[in-house]
Formats: C-alpha cells, sequence, structure tokens
C-alpha cells in the first residue's frame, strides 16, 4: 500500500496530478483547493489513500496527515465515497468541521453530492470524533448567505481561512452586506 509520495508535477489534470517519483508517473487525485495551488515543475510531498477496487487503483493525496485523517473518517459513513469525500475536502476542512460539531447539516447539502440524509448522517457520525484543535474560536454565524459569500470572495483573493475567520468572528452585528463585510475585513487585515 502506498502512504506517502514525493516528487515533480510533470502533469495537472482536472481533478488530479501525475507526480514523478524517479522515472515513474503515479496518477493522485487531489482537492480542488490543492490543484489550484500548486503547478506544473514543482516539487510536492504527498500523503497518500489507496483506494482499490476490482476495476481500478486510486490515489489520492493530501498535504498534511491531519486531512487524510479527516477524509478516512469521512468514507467511513455509509453513503460517502471517495469521490464525495474529496468534495468535502475541496471545500474548507476548519468550515466543514464547524459545521459538523455545531450539526448544521444545511452547510453540508451546499457540497456537490451531499444531500439532506447524507448530511445527517455525517454530522450524526462524526460530531464527537472530529477534533477543532486548530481553530482559533468556536463557530459564529452571523448571517449564513452573507457569510458565505463573503467568505468565499475573500478565499478567492487569496486569503487563509484562519486570517478570514479571525476578521469575520469580530464583526461589528451592524455589517450585514456581503459587500460591507469585505470592505471591513479588507480595511482590518
Amino acid at each position: 500500500m502506498i502512504a506517502y509520495l514525493s516528487g515533480k508535477i510533470i502533469k495537472k489534470t482536472e481533478k488530479g496530478i501525475i507526480i514523478d517519483t524517479g522515472n515513474v508517473g503515479y496518477l493522485v487525485h487531489v482537492s480542488k483547493l490543492t490543484n489550484a495551488n500548486i503547478n506544473e515543475n514543482e516539487s510536492i510531498s504527498l500523503f497518500i489513500y489507496s483506494h482499490i477496487r476490482e476495476d481500478a487503483f486510486d490515489l489520492h493525496g493530501f498535504e498534511n496527515y491531519e486531512t487524510l485523517e479527516f477524509f478516512k473518517q469521512l468514507i467511513s459513513i455509509n453513503g460517502v465515497g471517495p469521490k464525495v469525500a474529496m468534495e468535502i475536502i475541496s471545500a474548507d476542512t476548519d468550515k466543514i468541521k464547524m459545521a459538523i460539531a455545531n450539526e448544521d447539516d444545511k452547510f453540508l447539502c451546499k457540497i456537490p453530492g451531499i444531500g439532506n440524509k447524507t448530511a445527517k448522517r455525517i454530522v450524526l457520525e462524526l460530531k464527537g470524533k472530529i477534533t477543532l484543535e486548530n481553530l482559533d474560536r468556536p463557530y459564529q454565524r452571523i448571517d449564513e448567505k452573507m457569510d458565505d459569500e463573503a467568505y468565499e470572495a475573500l478565499s478567492k483573493l487569496g486569503y487563509q481561512s484562519p486570517q478570514i475567520r479571525k476578521i469575520l468572528n469580530n464583526l461589528p452585528k451592524e455589517i450585514k452586506d456581503t459587500e460591507q463585510i469585505i470592505t471591513y475585513f479588507l480595511k482590518n487585515i
């Protein structure tokens, strides 16, 4: 079983990369977030989950061991396979964990491939198992829709999750419009 790969990215595809590890190229499925942050000809090291089926041998790569462990927890749930788990991992992992801890199954339903029943099952089975040690503060909702839109926009601008969360958690209550939230963030970074 392959547990770790390190090498040069020789090709990026829509959902994965081909890593040359010394004259052997491995196709590794990675999250959308990882794929967006890497380039061809760069060196990379990934922790690997090997998914073996009768007709395929798929490798899924993660930049850190904690994300790999979270992925394993997700695929242990009935109805969540590696493809759906990669969609979940492609979202902000910290936000996903906070949603699970706060039993916010509606947030999970926004992820492609997750229906209401699956979201409830994820919350039920993982609520007590996930660790929130790397999160700054407990989950707080501002206005769910506005918060998500602002968060997504700030992420696309290149800001990291802890930085966004830290400032949005201190957002004054009178600021509710997405544009105002983004303006507040940019003034307070």
